[in-house]
């Protein structure tokens, strides 16, 4: 890819103030990716469903179900299509902002993010049941990386402005700059860092600024409410903190049990968004509240216009959706989705507990905070959920109350489940990666690039008495015993050969460590763990476990020392150490 040139690079990698710089255009730059794609959608859904609403689907009473069967039959059809071309055309699978962070130092691909963010579009303009978060946060953390790699920023600077990304996105987004920061933090650079506030704070603010310049209207009007949580009410809002978390865990658990249907289904890959887009149609025309991501039945919510009895029925019509519109393949998250199910849970599963004297009486009050559980169940990110709610209502009376029930759910699905949305996909992929703190420098760091590939071997069939004839004392201090067709078959210590009587048997009896040996694709972790699990200090490589011919050796003190100035580098990374200038 072209380069930046060569002043302007210098300028970025001396002076933390050019980063500074880049993080504020990214931001600005996710600010226009948030407002081009929200009025295309919006646009979308005023076409193809006859609006004059603004296109908010979620907020009206009913629809034709003529028009949702076609729009969603024919949708799902364009969506199955364009997909089937893109994946022809693509040489790799879309990597997220996540496990670039997690696993590749930041890279992304603009082209690849560009046919998600094309994808999300058309599934949410097409009144799919998914949010549309995943496309606009996808498409700015990719400029982000896409700039970095432009001017050549270090590792650690691509990573922080694949998180600038994301956090204009989702401060555009959701106008809440400070959700957006921690989203940032929490999510796409897994740690919270003081000397990465700077660059995220100012990525935030510009993707703000965008959506204010162009004067985007929506989100949720301040809601006025004056409880307050005393100690009598903790028991209630832990409960529905607890409900639900383990209403998240089944919905998550879901949609990829619908993922696994749907791939068992005898119809083409192309044609699954039309057999889930079906079912979502008949769903949708007497209750449209369950089409796109719900941001205006998340106001209806809030406002009172729907009764608890209602919001169950809904709650379960919506899960039923998201699950079938994400598992069909219609392409999109569950960010804002987890927010209209959270209000939806938080209503009636907070009326069924006031019953019992266990929930607060406002139903405003147990809507907010069932966002706030549901959300921080599905996305893992308290913090982030936390502000989120708290700067959409404006209200700060229930702050404690909304910390209590975040902290809560998030305990509760790491406790019974392990995963959020997105690393519970990543674990079905079978991926090990629980967040995005940056791994990937120790994956990459395998026994291959740390072994001793020139090793002297012996014949595992020579006697004793040849062994101490041939060794030098004092250079070697163990033998590596192979076969006469080279497969490894040990390890024996000089100290054990001189100490050894004379005699004609193997030295091959004295052997150690058989069946125990490296494999050059093991990562640096995998062998310290082999090394501390066999008390072993020098283990020998081999090509692989059938063949057994010895390629190298390698010991623990090189494996942990190795391994030792990679945590450090990766601290200094994480504390900034020598980024900014003074």
């Amino acid at each position: 890819m072209p380069l930046a040139p060569a002043i302007l690079r210098s300028f970025v990698r001396r002076d933390g103030f050019g980063l500074f710089l880049l993080a504020l255009l990214t931001g600005g730059l996710a600010g226009g990716c948030v407002v081009v794609i929200n009025t295309v959608t919006l646009g979308m859904h005023v076409v193809l469903y006859g609006l004059h609403n603004g296109g908010r689907l979620s907020e009206l009473p009913a629809l034709p179900l003529w028009r949702c069967l076609m729009v969603l039959g024919f949708g799902g059809l364009v969506v199955g299509l364009v997909g089937a071309v893109l994946r022809r055309r693509m040489v790799r699978r879309p990597v997220d902002p996540v496990e670039a962070n997690a696993l590749r130092g930041g890279r992304m691909s603009v082209r690849d993010s560009i046919s998600l963010a094309v994808q999300t579009v058309l599934s949410n303009g097409v009144g799919a049941s998914i949010g549309l978060e995943a496309g606009y946060v996808q498409i700015s953390a990719a400029f982000g990386s896409w700039l970095g790699r432009l001017f050549r920023v270090r590792r650690e600077e691509l990573r922080i402005l694949v998180g600038a990304g994301a956090a204009g996105a989702v401060s555009a987004g959701f106008d809440a700059p400070i959700a957006g920061a921690f989203y940032a933090f929490e999510i796409v650079l897994g740690t919270y860092s003081l000397v990465n506030l700077f660059p995220i704070a100012l990525a935030a603010m510009a993707g703000l600024g965008v959506r204010h310049l162009v004067r985007v209207e929506g989100g949720v009007p301040p809601l006025m409410m004056s409880w307050h949580m005393g100690w009598s009410a903790v028991p209630g809002v832990s409960l529905l903190a607890i409900l639900c978390a383990l209403t998240a865990i089944v919905i998550m658990y879901c949609v990829t049990q619908t993922q696994w249907v749907f791939q068992k289904l005898p119809v083409p890959i192309w044609l699954r968004p039309v057999v889930g887009g079906i079912p979502v149609a008949c769903l949708a025309a007497s209750f449209p509240s369950v089409l796109s991501a719900g941001h205006g039945g998340v106001g209806l919510v809030l406002a009172g216009k729907i009764v608890p009895s209602l919001a169950l029925l809904l709650l379960l019509l919506k899960a039923v959706a998201s699950c079938l519109s994400i598992g069909s393949g219609f392409r999109g998250g569950l960010f804002f989705a987890s927010l209209f199910l959270g209000v939806l849970a938080g209503e009636g599963f907070g009326d069924l507990l006031a019953h019992y004297g266990l929930a607060p009486a406002d139903g405003q009050v147990c809507a907010v905070l069932g966002m706030a559980a549901m959300a921080t169940a599905i996305i893992g990110g308290p913090m982030t959920m936390i502000c989120l709610v708290l700067e959409m209502t404006g209200n700060m009376t229930i702050s404690s109350a909304v910390v209590l029930a975040a902290v809560l759910s998030l305990l509760t699905v790491r406790r019974l489940f392990g995963y959020n949305f997105a690393t519970w996909r990543f674990h079905l992929r079978g991926e090990t990666i629980r967040s995005a703190v940056d791994v990937g420098r120790l994956r990459a760091l395998t026994v291959q690039k740390l072994m001793r590939a020139q090793v002297r071997s012996f014949p595992a069939a020579m006697t004793i008495q040849q062994a101490q004839a041939q060794l030098t004392l004092g250079i070697e201090e163990r033998l590596v015993l192979v076969d006469e067709e080279g497969r490894y078959q040990g390890i024996v210590l000089v100290s054990e050969i001189t100490a050894a009587p004379t005699t004609e048997k193997p030295v091959s009896t004295l052997a150690c460590y058989r069946d125990v040996m490296l494999d050059p694709n093991m990562t640096i972790r995998e062998a310290a763990d082999l090394f501390a699990e066999a008390e072993a200090d020098v283990l020998a490589v081999v090509e692989d476990r059938q063949s057994r011919q010895l390629v190298g050796q390698l010991s623990e003190r090189h494996t942990l020392r190795c391994y030792a100035v990679e945590l450090e580098r990766s601290r200094r990374d994480l504390a900034g150490d020598g980024r900014f200038s003074v």
